[in-house]
Order: structure tokens, then sequence, then C-alpha cells
């Protein structure tokens, strides 16, 4: 047995014990499906930590570090999570029915169409990534959401310089006047989006599929990178072939491809 599961094991026997782990760190250590009905773990802390599949059903989570953690799957329902700190964890198919999210911080958490929120949460509103998001005006700027679903969200404005959106899914999403300067969309699905006066520079669109995008006002798409790109019309092709030679001879710095050249392959 090696240390991790070490620490989770005594940890656990502790928590069974009705003892105290709220000073204890629980950073990164694998408690996949561990059974915890009813466990008290207020302020726990427990950043990056692995609970995937995991039962904490009616658990005191109130003030507790969810930083990161993997909570697909797992049942949270009527567990109070006042005030805990949930950003940038997993959401993935996680039952939060009747729990208390009161003052929870839920920036950048992922969660999909199976998550079942708790009745009159505003969860699209909360600052988690979803379907139906509603980011607008966002600081996305690097963060990592390869193969998020975005499906309809609303990215008005939104700042995502240098995120990784590789493989993700923003269909129907609206993204106008968003900064994308550097961002990486290789094999992302933007079927009817909107991208009217988005900033493209160095942008890598490879393989993306672009059915019905529309595309307006461009501000720039220097050093963007559109090679092989699905659904990209005849006209919005031609017409991004006709922008100035300022933009469409400069190189990607990932690629080593111009605009021009990828609009040409």
């Amino acid at each position: 047995m090696n240390d991790s599961a070490i620490a989770s094991s005594e940890i656990l026997a502790t928590i069974q014990a009705g003892g105290s782990i709220s000073q204890l760190d629980l950073y990164r250590l694998n408690f996949s499906s561990i059974d915890l009905p009813g466990a008290n773990l207020s302020r726990l802390n427990a950043i990056g930590a692995n609970f995937r599949g995991a039962n904490l059903s009616g658990a005191d989570l109130s003030g507790a570090d969810l930083r990161g953690v993997d909570l697909s799957d797992a049942n949270l329902s009527d567990a109070n999570l006042e005030k805990a700190y949930l950003n940038r964890s997993q959401l993935y198919n996680t039952n939060l029915t009747g729990a208390n999210l009161t003052g929870a911080k839920l920036q950048v958490a992922k969660y999909d169409d199976r998550t079942i929120w708790s009745e009159g949460f505003a969860y699209k509103s909360s600052g988690a990534i979803g379907p139906g998001a509603i980011l607008n005006g966002a600081y996305l700027n690097t963060a990592n959401l390869r193969n998020a679903d975005l499906s309809g969200a609303n990215l008005l404005g939104s700042y995502l310089s240098g995120a990784d959106l590789t493989g993700a899914n923003l269909q129907n999403a609206r993204l106008s006047g968003a900064t994308l300067q550097m961002a990486y969309l290789t094999g992302a699905s933007l079927r009817n989006a909107r991208l009217n006066g988005v900033d493209l520079q160095g942008v890598d669109l490879r393989a993306a599929d672009l059915s019905g995008v529309e595309m307006e006002h461009v501000n720039s798409i220097a050093g963007a990178d559109f090679s092989r790109v699905q659904g990209l019309s005849d006209a919005l092709r031609a017409t991004l072939l006709g922008r100035s030679a300022a933009e469409l001879d400069v190189w990607n710095a990932f690629t080593r491809r111009t605009a021009r050249q990828s609009l040409t392959i």
C-alpha cells in the first residue's frame, strides 16, 4: 500500500470514529467511491483530491476547500456546501439535489448536462463552466477548458487569450466581442456560434468545425491558423482572404504557418 493509500485509510478511520480532520491536509489524496453520508467535513482542506463517485449525501462541507477536486459521479444530495470553495472542481454527473450552495465559490468549476443542481440555484451565472453558462465579460485567460461543454453559452466580451479550448463544444455559443488571442481551438465545434467582432490574433483553429458560424467585423486574424477547418463557407473564406497582407502574412508562433497559407490549404 502506497503512502497516499495509507493516508487516505487513516483519515477515513478518523472520520468514521467521529474525529475531526478539519486541520488535516488532504491534498490530492484518493477518496474515490468513498461512503461518508452525513460526515462532518466542515472546513476540510482537500485541494485536488479525488472524490469521484463518492457518497457524501448530507455531509457538512461548509467552508471546505475543494478547489480542483474531482466530484464527478458523486452524490452530494442535501450536503451543506455553504461558503465552500469549489473553484476548478469537476462536477460532471454530480448529484447536488437539495444541497446548500449559499456563498459557494464555483469559478471555472466544470459541469455537464447530467449534473443535477439544487432547485433554484442559479448555476448558469455562478461562474461555472458548462452548457448554457452565462460568462459575459469573464476573465478566462489561459484557462484549461479542454473538451469543455459550452454549448449555448454566453461569452460576450469574454477574455480567453491563451485559453485551451481544444476539442471544446461551443455550438451555438455567443462569443461576439471576445478576445481569443493565442487561444487553442483545435478540433473545437463552433457550429452556429457567433464570433462577430472577435480578436483572432494567433488563434489555433486547426480542424475546428465552423459550420454556420457568424463572423463579421473581426478585429484581426494576424497569425490565425485555419488549416483543415470544417464547414467554412466559400463566402467567409473569401472575406477572410480579402483582409490586409499585414494580417494574412503573419506567422502563427505555434504552427509556423501564416493565415493566408492556412486558408488556402
